[in-house]
C-alpha cells in the first residue's frame, strides 16, 4: 500500500512478442522492473518508448524491454476464451512459447498440437532458412562404403601412407625408457 501511495507500486503488464493485423502472439503477463514512477511509466508505455527490465510471470526470467512489440499494462487488454479485446477492436492469440520469447525473426501460428482448434500457438518462422536450403542440389557421396561397426579405417586421409609406414616413430615393446639405477648403491 505504501508504494501504491509513492506512486511506485509495479506495473503489470501483457508482453506481446509481435502484432500480425488481426493476431496478438501473446507471451504472457510480466512486470516491469524500474524505479520510476508508475505514472512516467505508463507514459512510456502509452508512447512505446519504455527502455527496461520485464520479470516474465512465472518463470522468473527477466527480458529486456526491445524483445517484444508491445508491452501493455493489464487494465488495458481484456483476455477472453480465444481472443483478446485491445484498442477497441478483438485480435486472435496465438501463444508464445518460453522458447521463442528471444527470438528475433519473425513468428508465425500454427494450430496447437493438441488438437483445440481455437488454440494457436506461435513457432519460428523458418521459411526463408528452407527456401534457401530447397534452392541448393543435394551433394551426394559418389562412392557409399558398408562395413561392419567395429571395422578399421582405411581411408587413405586417416589411414599413414605406405612411405610414412617406414619413418613411424612409435617405440617398440622394451625400448621404453628403462630405470636409470643411478642411485642405487
Amino acid at each position: 500500500m505504501l508504494k501504491r501511495l509513492l506512486g511506485k507500486a509495479p506495473v503489470e503488464v501483457w508482453v506481446i512478442k509481435q502484432l500480425d493485423p488481426d493476431l496478438l502472439h501473446l507471451c504472457g503477463q510480466g512486470t516491469l522492473e524500474t524505479r520510476r514512477k508508475r505514472k512516467d511509466v505508463l507514459e512510456a508505455l502509452a508512447d512505446g518508448s519504455f527502455q527496461g527490465a520485464v520479470a516474465m510471470a512465472g518463470s522468473g526470467v527477466v527480458l529486456n524491454a526491445r524483445l517484444f512489440a508491445a508491452l501493455v499494462p493489464v487494465e488495458q487488454l481484456q483476455l477472453l476464451d480465444g481472443h483478446a479485446r485491445w484498442q477497441q477492436r478483438d485480435w486472435r492469440v496465438a501463444q508464445v512459447p518460453q522458447r521463442c520469447w528471444t527470438y528475433e525473426g519473425r513468428l508465425i501460428a500454427q494450430a496447437t498440437p493438441h488438437g483445440n482448434a481455437a488454440g494457436l500457438v506461435s513457432s519460428e518462422d523458418v521459411s526463408g532458412i528452407r527456401r534457401r536450403v530447397d534452392q541448393q542440389p543435394p551433394r551426394l557421396n559418389s562412392v557409399v562404403d558398408f562395413r561392419p561397426a567395429d571395422a578399421l579405417e582405411d581411408d587413405s586421409r586417416i589411414a599413414p601412407r605406405n612411405h610414412e609406414r617406414d619413418n613411424d616413430t612409435r617405440r617398440l615393446p622394451g625400448q621404453g625408457r628403462e630405470w636409470r639405477r643411478d642411485d642405487d648403491h
